[in-house]
């Protein structure tokens, strides 16, 4: 997948790059956040090349990316940004790779400040430059009026730390991207230069992403009561996220012109049905009232310091980098009311609210801004919420535990989004975990209940002030479906109609419950701008669900190791021994597969030989659909090897009563295992290969067969 993203971004004129790809975050990168900056990860050279390194390789000596970008974290005692190992010997080295490394944003700075690595600053940059490190990534505002991003670099030269020899060979390689990407060339010999922005988001693109959202639905249950009719039925949706967009973006996206959300969706596939919808809990609802002014205080006055700074200068964590250009007291923090602001000319606005809070009640409290913009709302020097930009007016909120009379101080930094009028309102409301009673009313009514719940983006992401149960700062402390949720599906379930339980989500979730209990589980993922059309055709069963898990779904933590350690035993389905909720490869369909007549090469294969194997796939059920026919191999018993690894799939359309020839052709590295050394090889003995709709013994139809290597062969890092 990592290739295919590679090269389709990257385009295929041999001499230019339509965009240059840059797979991240080399390596050995997955958390906790709060310690990325710091950490350093003991790995063994077993699990680097067999886990960390082969998507990273793929993309590098396949997929030719034209740049990579290196993590936070050290590795076995060096930084990611300044490795020998990950960007001389292998990168550089082993690979090949022949285009420019550019930095997570301060990584380069964590060499000396968070690691600790070298003493100074200067240093730190000269080794990280020397190492490979081409293109320093620097967090702060849109504009740098000062020489603080590259100073390091002109002392470490003055220094003796750094030859401006080393500096050319990083220029060389930033301008030969520069160069390939037609930026110094008339557009008219640029392939790319003159692509018509009526493209973007064309009826194609967008029956694009349909299709893509449609193909990732992965069924987890079914009882028999999806397909759902399309008409003459009384459906209770009830759930925060069925009325939500930016839920199926994820994040990190672009910003579609509009999206259709799953609410909207059920409404135009069951036309023919009555719809109510009923949130059901307020738990990741996007609602709050004005915090009423009154509350707010200055120097023991009613009303907010405000002052106006323009965008480029509201700076990093440390605030605004000039003075302001006007201050002054307002009643509140409302920019719909009227009072005027500073013209800033060509620039975004940036404004700072300052003020004491004093709560009227005791409690938790959702609090934030209803906003468009990029904002952080802090509560005694505590960021509360933020964002890094907005689609439009949204609400974000954040946990804050007030004392009713207790004052704390409030902070606000907002910056405008580019082009866009100024919008912000300080919002609240307090916390009721407790189900809606008119959820479960509509519930009573219904002839079905479908839930969509799950977990959002402002939930699992990017260092985030997040501290909800279950969640710390965008990890994830529990795998659970959050209790409001759970509740919510509990409360409903109760009156006895079906429950079809949808979710969105990034990462797994342990839904135990809702396998136990619901009659179907549809899990969605952050399924893109039309991931709702995807989610209402799958459960009317105009789209036969073909997804099937690329994760393995735990039960719940206690089946994992400890979050910080980054060893594999125990991890994935490859070294993973216990019975997990759903296993990886996992998804059900409203038809089903056979498989027969498996060939696979009868006489011993030559190490370094290829192997082909052969299977007859066959829609035995009453609907097309699609199959992921997936190829498995159990390997000899070499210390080091996976208990299975997936080795190769392909998803094929069958219509009722067809059959397909399904042939794969195994490569020397689809063959090969990394030792308990870190060697990578493939090894002499008995192989058995499994073909099938699932991992072998997880329920899926499956044929197997075996065959024997010769001799072992050495690999290439």
């Amino acid at each position: 997948m990592g290739v295919a993203f590679v090269t389709g971004m990257q385009g295929d004129d041999p001499r230019y790059y339509r965009t240059i790809s840059t797979p991240k975050h080399y390596a050995v990168h997955s958390g906790p956040e709060p310690t990325r900056h710091t950490a350093d990860v003991p790995i063994s050279k077993h699990d680097e090349l067999d886990t960390y390194l082969p998507a990273f390789r793929a993309a590098v000596v396949e997929g030719k990316a034209g740049s990579v970008m290196c993590a936070y974290n050290s590795i076995n005692g060096e930084p990611a940004c300044a490795s020998q190992f990950l960007l001389q010997d292998q990168l550089r080295g082993k690979w090949g790779f022949q285009g420019y490394v550019v930095s997570d944003c301060e990584a380069v700075r964590n060499i000396f400040s968070g690691h600790h690595f070298k003493p100074s600053q200067p240093e730190a940059s000269a080794i990280s430059l020397e190492r490979g490190m081409d293109s320093e990534c620097l967090d702060g505002g849109p504009e740098s009026t000062d020489d603080h991003d590259y100073a390091p670099y002109l002392q470490a030269v003055k220094q003796g730390f750094l030859k401006e020899s080393e500096i050319d060979v990083a220029l060389t390689r930033l301008y030969t991207a520069r160069v390939r990407l037609g930026m110094f060339d008339p557009p008219e010999s640029a392939p790319y230069a003159n692509i018509d922005e009526k493209l973007l988001e064309s009826p194609w693109h967008r029956a694009l992403a349909h299709k893509l959202a449609d193909e990732s639905m992965v069924l987890l249950k079914n009882d028999g009561i999806l397909p759902l009719k399309k008409s003459g039925l009384k459906i209770a949706v009830v759930g925060p996220l069925a009325d939500q967009h930016k839920v199926l973006l994820g994040n990190y996206n672009g910003t579609p012109s509009h999206y259709v959300t799953v609410l909207d969706a059920l409404r135009e596939e069951f036309a023919g049905s009555q719809i109510r919808y009923e949130p059901g809990t307020q738990f990741l609802l996007k609602k709050g009232e004005a915090v009423p002014s009154g509350l707010l205080t200055v120097d023991g006055k009613p009303g907010v310091r405000v002052s106006f700074y323009p965008g480029d200068k509201m700076g990093g964590p440390e605030g605004p980098t000039a003075p302001p250009l006007a201050s002054r007291i307002d009643p509140g923090i409302d920019l719909a009311a009227g009072n005027p602001l500073p013209e800033v000319a060509g620039k975004q606005l940036g404004i700072v609210w300052e003020a004491t809070l004093t709560p009227p009640e005791t409690g938790d409290y959702d609090l934030g801004l209803e906003a468009d913009g990029f904002f952080v709302v802090s509560l005694d020097d505590k960021p509360v919420t933020m964002t890094w930009g907005t689609d439009g007016v949204e609400t974000k909120l954040g946990h804050a535990r007030l004392e009713k009379g207790k004052p704390v101080v409030l902070q606000i930094r907002y910056r405008t989004s580019e082009g866009a009028q100024p919008a912000a309102r300080l919002v609240w409301s307090k916390r009721d975990p407790r189900t809606k009673p008119e959820a479960v009313e509509a519930a009573k009514d219904a002839d079905v209940i479908v839930a969509v719940v799950g977990i959002t983006s402002e939930l699992e992401g990017e260092e985030m002030p997040v501290n909800d149960e279950g969640f710390s700062g965008g990890d994830r402390t529990s795998i659970d479906l959050p209790k409001p949720e759970e509740d919510l599906l509990k409360a409903v379930a109760a009156t006895g109609k079906p429950l079809v339980v949808v979710l969105l989500n990034g990462s797994a979730l342990g839904v135990n419950w809702a396998q136990e209990h619901a009659n179907a589980i549809l899990e969605a993922w952050y399924p893109g701008e039309e991931g709702g059309a995807a989610v209402a055709e799958t459960l009317s069963g105009r789209n036969n669900p073909g997804g099937r898990l690329p994760v393995t779904f735990y039960k719940d933590i206690s089946q994992l190791p400890p979050f910080e350690s980054y060893a594999m035993k125990g991890r994935t389905y490859r070294y993973f021994e216990g019975a997990p909720l759903y296993p990886f490869g996992y998804g059900l369909s409203y038809t089903t597969f056979a498989y027969s007549g498996l060939k696979v090469s009868a006489k011993p294969v030559a190490a370094g030989s290829p192997v082909r194997a052969e299977v007859t796939v066959t829609n035995t059920g009453k609907v097309a659909g699609d199959e992921a026919v997936q190829l498995y191999l159990n390997f000899p018993g070499v210390p080091g090897a996976p208990l299975k690894a997936l080795r190769a799939f392909r998803r094929v359309h069958l219509d009722p009563g067809a059959s397909a020839n399904v042939q794969f052709d195994l490569q020397p590295r689809d063959l090969s295992i990394v030792t308990e050394a870190g060697e990578v090889v493939v090894p002499e003995g008995e192989f058995r290969v499994s073909i099938g709709g699932g991992q072998p013994g997880a329920g899926a139809p499956f044929v197997a067969h075996t065959f024997r290597v010769s001799r072992s062969l050495a690999l290439p890092e």
